[in-house]
């Protein structure tokens, strides 16, 4: 996800979790306490776009440094008996 925010440009993962009654929970792992949720994975992703915003944000304001990811890694696994 691809965010402009005064001329730095960010880009972090998000994780999509469905939940039973249909709508989306949005984490951002390297945001902790990044979080927000939608009715449809759309409102879910522009959700967390205003979240990101604002943690980024209050970063600034606080003078603290913004998180950036160094990389994004998935482990793939095939499941058996053993």
């Amino acid at each position: 996800m691809r965010r402009r925010l005064d001329r730095d440009l960010y880009e972090y993962a998000v994780i999509l979790e469905r939940e039973a009654d249909g709508g989306c929970v949005v984490t951002v792992p390297v945001l902790p306490g990044c979080v927000s949720q939608g009715d449809t994975r759309t409102e879910a992703l522009a959700n967390i776009q205003e979240a990101i915003d604002v943690y980024i944000a209050d970063c600034r304001v606080a003078g603290d440094p913004v998180p950036q990811e160094d990389s994004l890694e998935y482990v793939e696994l095939t499941t058996g008996t053993r």
